[in-house]
């Protein structure tokens, strides 16, 4: 099982990064889980055709009962892939970390993993704050590997120095390791050079480069990733790639 979690500056493009790389390994033949480690909860929807799922935090407050069941926390998107979001707090009360830490607590005792068997698992994670429960996928041995979105923004990088560095502060406990940069292009002035610069200077490989594409906006607009709107456009096939060099 392959199990990534996916970091980065709110706003960076991290949920359409992990829902079109979940579309493609989806699309590869693989048995796909999507969790969304977010008070949004809008990580899944471009997998669920623009129909949100409720969020496990939103159930465990608003029912009486405690689900039994994994089906009743999730729904299955493109090509079968298993979407759930943890959601948060009412806003303006509680911790949005510990949503995350709850959910995750609910599905090892509903033994998703064990039931499920996924081939790929996918976390979505606010990345600006590394702290709490924010950083449980990486810190509870969730997740083996962190990838890390960014462009060549002066704020998009400066949060994934933030992140690498929290990362490596877990090195030592065989928690997740970072396995590189996704290079979401703004286009920006000199971004490739100031992102291999970056990377470089901290010993990472930019493992993928998704070009700016106004396909990927149009197809949001219909709820869909760009994988399920044209998988033959060549912004699909960099998602495509970048999917089989990760597994």
């Amino acid at each position: 099982m392959i199990k990534l979690a996916i970091y980065g500056k709110g706003g960076i493009g991290k949920s359409t990064m992990t829902a079109n790389l979940s579309a493609a390994f989806a699309s590869l033949g693989k048995r796909v889980i999507q969790i969304g480690c977010d008070p949004k909860a809008d990580s899944t929807i471009n997998l669920l055709g623009g129909k949100a799922v409720e969020p496990v935090m939103d159930y465990l407050r608003d029912k009486d009962t405690y689900p039994t069941d994994y089906h009743e926390i999730s729904a299955e998107g493109y090509k079968g892939v298993l979407c759930i979001e943890t959601g948060g707090p009412t806003p303006g009360l509680g911790c949005a970390g510990r949503g995350i830490i709850a959910t995750f607590q609910l599905l090892e005792e509903l033994k998703l993993f064990e039931t499920w068997k996924p081939d790929v698992v996918l976390y979505d994670v606010l990345g600006d704050v590394v702290c709490g429960g924010f950083a449980a996928p990486i810190r509870e041995g969730y997740a083996q590997n962190v990838l890390i979105v960014t462009s060549g923004e002066k704020m998009a990088l400066y949060a994934a120095d933030n992140i690498n560095r929290a990362v490596k502060n877990f090195e030592d406990r065989s928690y997740a390791r970072v396995l590189g940069l996704i290079l979401n292009h703004r286009n920006v002035e000199n971004e490739t050079q100031k992102v291999r610069a970056f990377a470089q200077e901290r010993n990472l490989e930019i493992v993928g480069e998704i070009p700016r594409s106004d396909d990927i906006i149009r197809f949001e607009e219909e709820g869909k990733t760009v994988i399920e709107g044209d998988i033959s456009l060549e912004v699909s096939k960099t998602f495509m790639d970048l999917a089989r060099r990760l597994l």
